[in-house]
């Protein structure tokens, strides 16, 4: 079996460390009791389960990378209003994350 990516490898952590906080539900929305169950969704999440072909891995890696771009897109707005704090642009309690962007890159 190939080695993992950096990629996978950081998917498979941050999975298994929902897991050990007890937050990582199965897709029916009940809590993962089982660490074996839980390596597998770990597994499958990062596109390296033995249990499937290399195009379903793949489109797998795809979707979570895809999921976790767009969960990092939307929690971003903070990030951005504390650069703008720090730099002290006028206005900047009332712009939308868009507005924060382009006032950043000026």
């Amino acid at each position: 079996m190939t080695r993992p990516s950096s990629r996978q490898r950081a998917i498979v952590e941050r999975v298994m460390h929902e897991f050990k906080e007890g937050v990582l539900e199965t897709g029916q929305g009940t809590p993962v009791r089982g660490r074996r169950q839980a390596v597998a969704i770990a597994l499958h999440e990062a596109g390296a389960s033995n249990q499937e072909d290399p195009a379903t891995n793949r489109r797998n890696l795809a979707r979570t990378m895809r999921r976790e771009r767009t969960a990092s897109e939307a929690a971003a707005r903070s990030d951005l209003y504390a650069e703008a704090k720090r730099r002290n642009i006028p206005g900047r309690s009332r712009m939308r994350k868009a507005e924060l962007a382009r006032a950043l890159q000026r």
